[in-house]
C-alpha cells in the first residue's frame, strides 16, 4: 500500500497544466517586397559583426567605448542580473527551506524555574539538551505550479537577455547614424565656409563694377544678401556640429577624441559595406527585439499552467528530525534521534470564483503576449521593407544628384563668365550660384541618406554574431 502511494506520488509529480506551446505563424510574408523599388535578392543576413559592415577604424572606436560606457546597456545587464536572481528564487521553491534549532534547558536551583520560558519544573532532569533540523510547509509540487511558476521566471530571464542585446544591436547604430551625421555637418559646413568665400570675392567684384558705373547699386545689394545668407549658414552648421558632438557623447557615455570624428561625410563612404543578401523574412525571428517578445509569450503561457495548477489542492510537509537527551555524552547516540512528519492538504472550498478568474487572467495576458509578438513582426517586417526599398533606389539617386550638381556648377562657371562679360544680369548668375549651394547640400544629404540606409539594414535585420538566441521548438509540457 506504501509503494503503491508512493507511485502515485512520483506519477503526479510529472504533471504538469503549462499548454504545449507551438510557435505562432509569422504574420507576414515568407518574401521580401518585390518591384521596381527593390532590387532582386536584396535581403538577408549571415553572421555578422558590427565590424563587418562599419570598416573605419574610428567608428569602430568609438561603438567600442560606447559599448563599454553606455548607460542604457547598464541598465539592460542590471535588468539582466534582476531576472537571474528571480529565477533562483524561485527556484529554491523547488526544495526545501531546512532551518536548525539547538536549543540547552536547565532549572535555575536558587527559582526552580526553567531557562527557557520561566516556568516551574517539578522533579526529572535539571539538563535537557537537544539538536533538530526541521522543514515547514514545503510544497509538494503534484500538480506542477511550482515547475510552471519556474519556468516562467526562466523565459522571463531568457527575455531580458534578449532585451539588452536589441539595446546593444539599437545603441551600435544610433551610435553610427550620430557619427555619419556628424560628417555629413562637417561636409555641410565646410561647404558653407566655401559659399561665404565665393560671396565676399563676388561682392568684392560686384562693388567695384557698381564704383565704375559699370553695374547698378541693386547687384552689390544682392551680392551682399548673397553672402550674409553664406555667413548665417555657415554659423548655424558650427552649431550643429557642435550638437552632434554633444549628441555623439551622451551614446558615448564618455568623450569623444577628436581623431575619431570624420572629416566629411565623402570619406566615409567607402567604408561601409554591403550586407550579405538572398534570405526570406524568417530571418526575422533572430532579431533580438522579436525573441524577446516570444520569451514572454512562452512565460505568459508557463503562466496558465500555474494558474490552472491553483485549482487543485496542494500538499504540504512540514517535518523535524533531532537529537535530544538529558546527557550530553549521550546526545549523539542512536536512542537520542527522534523525528516527525506532518503531511497537509489544502484545498480552497469557496474563494468567489477567484482561482478559475485567475486561469482566465493568464489567459487573457497570453493573448496580449501573443498580440504584442505578431505585432513586434509585422512591425520588424515593415522597417526592413522600407530600408530595402531606399536601397534599391538609392543609387540611381545618388548618380542623378551627382549629375546635376556637376551640371549647376558648370552653369554657374558659365553664368559669371557670362555676367563679367556683359552678356548676362547679375540676377541670373545669382541665381546659378543659389541653385550650384542647393545641389551640393543635396549630394551631401543623399551621401548621408545612402549611407544611413546601410545602417538600418544592419539594424532592422538584427545582424550581429551575438545575437541569435531564438526559442528553439516547443516546450516539452503535456497540455491539458
Amino acid at each position: 500500500m506504501r509503494g503503491a502511494a508512493l507511485i502515485l506520488v512520483a506519477l503526479l509529480g510529472g504533471c504538469s497544466f503549462v499548454p504545449r506551446y507551438q510557435r505562432p505563424a509569422a504574420p507576414v510574408p515568407v518574401a521580401w517586397p518585390s518591384g521596381d523599388a527593390y532590387r532582386a535578392n536584396s535581403a538577408g543576413l549571415a553572421r555578422v559583426d558590427y565590424r563587418d559592415i562599419f570598416r573605419d577604424p574610428r567608428l569602430q572606436r568609438v561603438i567600442e567605448r560606447a559599448l563599454t560606457n553606455s548607460r542604457d546597456l547598464r541598465v539592460a545587464f542590471a535588468n539582466i542580473e534582476a531576472a537571474r536572481a528571480q529565477l533562483r528564487i524561485q527556484r529554491a521553491q523547488n526544495f526545501p527551506t531546512i532551518n536548525t534549532n539547538n536549543t540547552v534547558s536547565f532549572v535555575d536551583p536558587g527559582t526552580g524555574r526553567s531557562n527557557n520560558n520561566g516556568a516551574p519544573v517539578v522533579g526529572g532532569q535539571r539538563t535537557n539538551y537537544s539538536l533538530n533540523l526541521g522543514a515547514t510547509q514545503f510544497e509538494i509540487d503534484l500538480f506542477g505550479r511550482v515547475a510552471a511558476l519556474t519556468l516562467a521566471a526562466k523565459n522571463q530571464y531568457f527575455a531580458s537577455e534578449a532585451g539588452a542585446r536589441a539595446t546593444r544591436l539599437v545603441l551600435v547604430g544610433d551610435v553610427a547614424n550620430a557619427w555619419l551625421q556628424y560628417g555629413a555637418d562637417k561636409s555641410l559646413l565646410a561647404l558653407a565656409e566655401q559659399t561665404a568665400k565665393v560671396a565676399e570675392e563676388s561682392v568684392r567684384l560686384t562693388r567695384a563694377r557698381v564704383d565704375g558705373g559699370v553695374a547698378p547699386r541693386t547687384d552689390l545689394t544682392q551680392a551682399e544678401q548673397t553672402l550674409e545668407t553664406a555667413r548665417a549658414n555657415a554659423a548655424n552648421q558650427r552649431t550643429l556640429v557642435a550638437q552632434d558632438v554633444n549628441a555623439l557623447q551622451l551614446l558615448v557615455g564618455a568623450s569623444v577624441p577628436a581623431e575619431d570624428l570624420p572629416g566629411s561625410i565623402e570619406e566615409t563612404l567607402p567604408q561601409l559595406a554591403e550586407l550579405p543578401a538572398g534570405l526570406d523574412s524568417s530571418v526575422l525571428l533572430r532579431r533580438p527585439d522579436v525573441v524577446q517578445a516570444e520569451y514572454q509569450l512562452l512565460s505568459a503561457n508557463a503562466q496558465i499552467g500555474a494558474a490552472r495548477a491553483a485549482l487543485f489542492p496542494r500538499l504540504t510537509l512540514t517535518g523535524i528530525a533531532g537529537l535530544a537527551s538529558n546527557n550530553l555524552t549521550n546526545l549523539f547516540t542512536t536512542n537520542a534521534f527522534n523525528y516527525t512528519a506532518t503531511p497537509g492538504i489544502s484545498y480552497p472550498v469557496f474563494a468567489g470564483g477567484a482561482g478559475r478568474a485567475g486561469v482566465a487572467q493568464a489567459r487573457a495576458q497570453f493573448d496580449a503576449a501573443l498580440a504584442t509578438y505578431e505585432q513586434t513582426i509585422q512591425t520588424a517586417f515593415r522597417e526592413v521593407a522600407d530600408a530595402l526599398a531606399r536601397r534599391g533606389t538609392i543609387a540611381e539617386q545618388l548618380r542623378a544628384q551627382e549629375q546635376l550638381t556637376r551640371a549647376a556648377e558648370e552653369t554657374f562657371r558659365l553664368s559669371g563668365a557670362r555676367y563679367r562679360g556683359g552678356v548676362d544680369t547679375y540676377l541670373t548668375n545669382l541665381d546659378a550660384q543659389r541653385t550650384l549651394y542647393q545641389a551640393q547640400q543635396g549630394l551631401v544629404n543623399t551621401r548621408l541618406i545612402a549611407a544611413t540606409n546601410l545602417v538600418a539594414l544592419y539594424r532592422t535585420l538584427g545582424g550581429d554574431t551575438l545575437i541569435d538566441a531564438t526559442p528553439q521548438g516547443p516546450v516539452p509540457a503535456a497540455g491539458k
